[in-house]
């Protein structure tokens, strides 16, 4: 598992007059094993700062460290990638599934593994086990055209998983889907989540589903990305009856004043 340790972080696009400021002086803790979920508006800059977790950016001023049991990459340093040429210590999974059309699902699972060399027979056993993890084992020679979109993301999900992540970064992956398909999906994610206790960081416009995911939820203003709020949630069991408990209730409420507040504020 990876621990974060965000410092006085600020990423600007642009220079000059036409400088864009993204994400100012963010500072967060994110321990390892932990579900965290970023919460905010359209465009505020929750994406930025998760491509800048997992090292696809850098930082204009500020560190980012990520430890790995003794091992500490920081700052202008930080490399997604871990000494044996996988993707095994930071993976991502984004909004739109991205498979390969011509080929099947254990082969769309397993481009990391091959991208990095790993021999045929060892990454399709490595697909296997991953699509089990998503319930897709069945569906391994089936190609994306075959799959419903659920299915489809269940597959992205795989492939992030088939690294064995030990830092997973998600980026609305269900916010395409109708509300029933993500709601099972959410409620997979987090079964997941709890067996394999990877880190997880979620990036999610829906409140309901970021209280109901995670530990801990941030919630930030308008760009640029600050935080204005930082909730724990309930600790309940996360079943169907929890959509509607009172306990989750409290805090979405509680996430959606700070956000209504941070929103309001930047209007003056």
């Amino acid at each position: 598992m990876v621990s974060l340790e965000i410092a006085g972080v600020t990423r600007v696009f642009g220079d000059g007059a036409a400088a864009v400021p993204a994400v100012a002086e963010v500072d967060l803790s994110i321990a390892a094993g932990s579900f965290t979920a970023l919460a905010g508006p359209s465009g505020c800059g929750k994406t930025t700062l998760l491509r800048l977790m997992g090292g696809l950016d850098r930082p204009t001023r500020g560190t980012i460290t990520r430890r790995a049991g003794e091992e500490a990459r920081a700052g202008a340093d930080a490399d997604a990638r871990p000494t044996d040429g996988t993707r095994a210590t930071v993976s991502f999974c984004f909004q739109e599934p991205r498979l390969l059309a011509w080929r099947t699902l254990a082969e769309n699972v397993a481009l990391p593994l091959e991208l990095a060399g790993v021999p045929r027979a060892e990454r399709l056993a490595r697909a296997g086990e991953a699509l089990a993890l998503v319930r897709l084992a069945d569906a391994h020679a089936r190609f994306p055209h075959q799959l419903s979109g659920g299915m489809r993301m269940r597959a992205s999900l795989a492939r992030a998983l088939v690294s064995r992540p030990q830092l997973l970064l998600l980026d609305e992956p269900f916010g395409a889907l109708d509300e029933v398909t993500r709601h099972e999906l959410d409620g997979e994610l987090r079964a997941l989540w709890e067996r394999e206790r990877f880190t997880a960081v979620l990036v999610t416009h829906s409140l309901p589903e970021a209280v109901y995911l995670a530990e801990r939820v941030l919630v930030f203003s308008p760009r640029p990305a600050r935080v204005v709020a930082d909730l724990g949630t309930p600790p309940i069991a996360r079943d169907a009856a929890a959509w509607t408990s009172d306990a989750l209730g409290a805090t979405v409420r509680a996430a959606s004043t700070a956000l209504l507040a941070a929103i309001e504020e930047a209007r003056r």
